[in-house]
C-alpha cells in the first residue's frame, strides 16, 4: 500500500507539473483530490502498481484527445471565416479551454505506460465530424459560417458530454472523473449558448 501511495503520489505531481507548464485553467483537477483518493482506488482498479485507472479511463483519454483536436480546428476556422462576434469569442473560450485539457490527457496516457491515439479518429466516435464535414466548413464564410459552425460544434459537443458521462459511469481515476465532469459541464453550457446563435442567425 505504501508503494502505491508513493507512486500515486508522483503520478499526480507529475500531472500537476505537467498543468502549471501549461498554464491551463483546470489547475483544481490536478492536485489534493487525487492524491487523497487514490491509494484506495488502486487497489480497487488492479490495473497498475503505479496509477489508479482501469480501462475507461484509459478510452476517455485516448478518444477524447482526438475528438477535441478536431473541436481546436474547428474553432480556429473562426478566426477568419466567421462573421457573428460571438461566434468568434465562442470560438476563442472553446480553443482555450481544450487546448489545455489535451496536454493534461496526454500526460495521463505517458504516467499510464498506455500509447497516445494516432492516425486521427475512429468513426464510431460519438460527434466527430467527418472528412467531408470539415471540408463544407472551411469552405464557408460569413453568416453562412457561422450557422454551419453553430450546427457541427452542437453535434460534436453533444458527443464529447456522451463520452464524459461514460467516464463519470465507469471509470476509476479521480482526476479524469472530474474533467469528464467539467467537460460534460462547460459543453452543456456551449451547446445552449450555441443553439440560441443559431436561432438569431
Amino acid at each position: 500500500m505504501r508503494i502505491n501511495r508513493t507512486m500515486s503520489i508522483v503520478v499526480a505531481a507529475g500531472a500537476l507539473a505537467l498543468l502549471t507548464a501549461c498554464g491551463g485553467n483546470g489547475d483544481s483537477m490536478a492536485g489534493h483530490e487525487g492524491m487523497s483518493s487514490s491509494a484506495p482506488a488502486a487497489t480497487t482498479a488492479g490495473a497498475s502498481p503505479s496509477a489508479s485507472f482501469n480501462d475507461a479511463d484509459v478510452m476517455f483519454a485516448q478518444m477524447m484527445i482526438p475528438h477535441h483536436e478536431q473541436a481546436v480546428e474547428m474553432a480556429d476556422l473562426a478566426a477568419t471565416r466567421a462573421s457573428d462576434a460571438e461566434i468568434k469569442e465562442l470560438a476563442t473560450k472553446i480553443k482555450a479551454a481544450q487546448d489545455p485539457e489535451i496536454q493534461t490527457m496526454k500526460g495521463w496516457l505517458t504516467e499510464w505506460g498506455k500509447p497516445a491515439p494516432e492516425g486521427g479518429m475512429g468513426h464510431d466516435m460519438p460527434g466527430v465530424m467527418s472528412d467531408e464535414d470539415m471540408k463544407k466548413l472551411e469552405a464557408a464564410k460569413g453568416k453562412e459560417f457561422d450557422k454551419l459552425f453553430a450546427q457541427q460544434m452542437i453535434a460534436h459537443h453533444d458527443g464529447a458530454i456522451e463520452m464524459a458521462k461514460t467516464e463519470q459511469a465507469g471509470g476509476s481515476n479521480a482526476q479524469a472523473k472530474e474533467l469528464a465532469k467539467t467537460i460534460e459541464s462547460t459543453q452543456q453550457a456551449e451547446v445552449e449558448q450555441l443553439q440560441k446563435i443559431l436561432d438569431r442567425l
